[in-house]
């Protein structure tokens, strides 16, 4: 028996918390074809607070919302050249963050880079969900979707 068959399901794009970072929901690609995982951040600005690098940061969870923005904090774990899709390498801050989905919350190293010209904020790599859960390619939240608010309609007068 595959121990994998165990593991729960999740499909190409989910809606993720980042909990350490404020940010109740996030929709993420899931990438089995991207080793790291990685946030879209701007105005990132590298500090040292005792003694250790930090970034403070804005992250803009909503595609269709730019305007909308967490300010952030995290610890500087490293800095790794990432190369892109589009095939440039560039050397990219790695913080970690507690990542949520499905009821479950794990660490994930994450890069920070603008994303603002990709389909999506977040990309969860492979490495992050490794041994967590299995991708169904062709299925999408198996974690839910928000609940939109509705337009409110105006009586007549």
């Amino acid at each position: 028996m595959n121990q994998q068959s165990n593991l729960p399901i999740i499909g190409w794009r989910e809606w993720v918390g980042l909990p350490d970072l404020g940010i109740k929901r996030i929709k993420a690609k899931v990438d089995t074809g991207a080793r790291s995982s990685s946030l879209h951040a701007t105005e990132i600005e590298e500090f040292e607070l005792n003694g250790l690098p930090y970034a403070r940061f804005k992250i803009h969870p909503y595609h269709r919302f730019p305007e909308r923005f967490v300010a952030a904090e995290a610890r500087i774990e490293e800095f790794r050249m990432v190369r892109s899709s589009s095939g440039k390498s560039t050397n990219r801050p790695v913080i970690s963050s507690a990542v949520s989905l499905l009821g479950e919350v794990w660490p994930v190293e994450l890069t920070l880079a603008n994303r603002s010209e990709m389909g999506f904020r977040m990309l969860l790599g492979r490495e992050a969900f490794r041994g967590k859960f299995i991708v169904d390619a062709g299925r999408s939240f198996y974690g839910g979707k928000p609940k939109r608010k509705k337009k409110s309609k105006k009586s007549p007068q």
